[in-house]
């Protein structure tokens, strides 16, 4: 039974880890797309501020809002990220400083999709309350899920490493 049990082990550890390394490799890959619109954020404000993207795709009537993370941008800095608009011709970008405060929206149509864009961030704007409200939800839903995700990222890393030693120790 012994012997079933470190052969179980072994398969787990191995089929964990190339999961894992798998979804490793496809997170942190540079988001390059075919036929995409690049996007550049400048932030020309005082402070730095949290931006994050929300591509609004029209598909059947539906609107699908995906929101993305750009990341925090000092003032004079900027980002840049590459839009898959294929079914879609409008983003919007919502600016937080600090965590909850919303200080930026603005609602960006692309009427030409072979043109990069570039927003320029200079003052605190919110070009409208009824979509910065819907984008509000849309990104603390996205925040909710990556803190799940973490948690059991970091469950499932613990568990690997627990099972890791546990194969590699020696019987005395």
């Amino acid at each position: 039974m012994a012997k079933w049990a470190r052969l179980f082990r072994i398969v787990t550890v191995v089929s964990s880890i190339s999961v894992f390394t798998y979804w490793f490799i496809k997170k942190s890959a540079v988001a390059f797309v075919d036929n995409s619109v690049g996007l550049q954020v400048i932030n020309k404000l005082p402070q730095a501020l949290d931006f994050y993207l929300i591509n609004v795709n029209k598909i059947d009537n539906n609107t699908i809002l995906e929101p993305k993370h750009i990341g925090k941008v000092r003032p004079e800095y900027y980002r840049i990220e590459y839009l898959k608009m294929d079914k879609s011709d409008e983003y919007w970008i919502v600016g937080y400083l600090g965590k909850k405060n919303l200080v930026y929206f603005s609602q960006h149509s692309v009427p030409n999709k072979n043109i990069d864009q570039i927003v320029e961030v200079q003052n605190y704007i919110n070009q409208s309350m009824k979509l910065s409200e819907a984008a509000k939800k849309q990104v603390d839903a996205y925040n909710y899920e990556n803190t799940k995700l973490g948690i059991w990222i970091t469950l499932d890393f613990l568990l690997l490493f627990l099972n890791l030693v546990l194969l590699l120790k020696r019987n005395k």
